[in-house]
């Protein structure tokens, strides 16, 4: 019994896995930037919470914004505000993988947003940022879908 327990959650948790950067967009629990306004990156230089009533579905991830002003804007032009590489680290991506992100990682490049896994690794990031994210770039449209 304990044997058969086992091997089904070992199952679970290898198709959870297996599937959980298959998406384009890095959206634990189905939101992306976790919840964060990808507007007012941009238009207040700092990172906000969304509100529940201010929501948007795109690319299969709920959007959150923290105005009416900012959810018109992204619904206006999306690729204008959402984080590059779907939010996966742009150092990642610029490895040939997706890797998760934390919000507090977040940069505004040539108008551009992109978000890395965690300060250490956006530091290592920042130092060769220009070639980072043209390797980055190149890469991203062959793994954007994989696991």
């Amino acid at each position: 019994m304990k044997r058969t327990l086992f091997v089904a959650a070992l199952t679970l948790f290898i198709l959870f896995n297996a599937s959980a950067q298959k998406s384009e967009i890095f959206a634990p629990a189905g939101k992306a930037i976790k919840g964060y306004d990808p507007v007012a990156f941009f238009t207040q230089s700092k990172a906000i919470k969304g509100a529940d009533s201010l929501s948007y579905q795109w690319k299969e991830a709920t959007w959150f914004f923290s105005s009416t002003e900012n959810l018109n804007a992204f619904k206006k032009n999306p690729e204008k505000y959402a984080p590059q590489y779907g939010g996966y680290c742009a150092y990642g991506c610029s490895e040939d993988h997706k890797a998760p992100t934390q919000t507090d990682t977040w940069t505004v490049v040539d108008d551009k947003l992109y978000f890395n896994y965690n300060g250490k690794v956006k530091e290592m990031w920042m130092k060769d940022q220009k070639q980072r994210i043209k390797s980055a770039d190149e890469k991203w449209p062959t793994i954007k879908n994989k696991g």
